[in-house]
């Protein structure tokens, strides 16, 4: 069988995190069973995704929820069901949204290159609120008048970033969008664990949340979740299914037939096409996502951290362990004087070693445990003091 090695592909220890491009997380055991007991037999893709739907709904309280070819692709299937609703004629048109409301508000502060997954889908992103916080200009974040001042008749939406520093409120430009018929789509991609972030964001009253599949939960990387609105699941199921079929023979399952005037044709979404095996892959992975003690495994991993300070400070080198909530991930700080020289270092290492790098700039290396291995722990402490002490 064909290996990374046969390949010329050398392996690196993750110390990274679930970034995408070391690959995300470790699939589950459970995971990769369901993929391959899924490989074995066919189902409708569409008749699959409906029922996983009705599973969403009950492990999460959304009214409905399908599974996607990752977070991003998310991101643009439900900016895509904003934008065409159950209009088969504008799902076709996408990108090409010049004839109808096309704008999504979004906060200054909340931008980033993410965002070019909404916009992929023809949305065109109008910032309101001023970033003075980060440019050192004053105190404030975008507030939720400001949202409501940009409404006119070219919105279509609004897309909002979660993250538990995100202002204003969620539940602030939730009112917002709710008053004035509006939805609200949220890129929370990263913001698992802890668990109950799931019910707690639908909870929100957003029409449309976005998740990783390939992170905390341990599902394949290629997956995501989109969850929300009945109506709007069903415009964006609707734009990435296989639609080569006979308007004759074909029948809707999200929505009734009579709702469409007649039936889309492929969308925007038909190259985000997601597999039975990925479909099933990561509904076992989020089973047991939603089984386990996420607290215990957030320990787990606090342990993994503070056995390697541990090793650290033997050879001399400073470390501080960041662990906010018992309920979020656990973060090692390594403060070095040469931060960039130190991530270049490990990483042409032998083992090559990846560390959590957004606070280079800051002189510190991070390191997440959420995807090492136990028995990577001692190989990664020596490469750190190898690096840290240019042996």
């Amino acid at each position: 069988m064909l290996s990374f090695k046969d390949l010329g592909v050398e392996q690196v220890i993750n110390a990274c995190g679930t970034v995408t491009r070391l690959g995300g997380s470790p699939l589950r055991p459970e995971a990769l069973e369901a993929y391959q007991q899924a490989s074995l037999q066919a189902v409708a893709l569409e008749e699959l995704q409906t029922a996983v739907s009705n599973q969403l709904a009950n492990w999460t309280g959304a009214e409905a929820g399908i599974i996607t070819s990752g977070a991003a692709a998310a991101l643009t299937l439900g900016a895509a069901a904003i934008l065409a609703g159950n209009d088969p004629a504008k799902m076709g048109s996408l990108p090409d949204t010049e004839n109808f409301p096309h704008e999504f508000i979004i906060s200054r502060d909340h931008r980033s290159g993410y965002d070019h997954a909404v916009r992929a889908s023809g949305a065109r992103l109008l910032e309101v609120g001023l970033n003075e916080v980060i440019s050192g200009a004053g105190v404030r974040r975008t507030e939720s008048w400001e949202y409501e001042a940009a409404i006119s008749d070219k919105t279509a939406g609004i897309l909002y970033v979660y993250s538990s520093e995100s202002a204003p409120a969620l539940e602030e430009v939730v009112a917002v969008g709710q008053q004035h018929r509006i939805p609200v789509l949220v890129d929370a991609a990263g913001e698992l664990p802890p668990p109950s972030n799931l019910k707690k964001l639908m909870a929100s009253g957003a029409d449309l949340i976005a998740f990783s599949g390939g992170k905390a939960l341990g599902g394949p990387q290629a997956t995501g979740l989109l969850l929300g609105q009945k109506k709007l699941i069903a415009s964006a199921l609707l734009q990435m299914l296989d639609m080569d079929d006979h308007p004759q023979l074909w029948t809707p399952s999200l929505l009734d037939k009579n709702e469409l005037r007649g039936m889309p044709r492929h969308g925007i979404g038909r190259g985000f096409k997601v597999s039975k095996e990925s479909i099933m892959a990561l509904m076992a992975a989020l089973e047991c996502f939603l089984q386990e003690d996420n607290t215990q495994r957030m320990a787990t991993y606090a342990g993994m951290l503070s056995d390697i300070k541990i090793q650290l400070e033997k050879a001399g080198v400073s470390s501080h362990l960041v662990w906010l909530n018992p309920e979020t991930i656990p973060k090692l700080h390594i403060p070095t004087e040469e931060a960039f020289e130190a991530c270049e270092s490990l990483r042409n290492h032998s083992p090559r070693v990846f560390v959590g790098h957004n606070l280079l700039n800051q002189g510190i290396l991070t390191i997440n445990a959420i995807a090492l291995r136990e028995h990577q722990v001692d190989s990664l402490s020596q490469v750190l003091i190898h690096c840290l002490q240019g042996e």
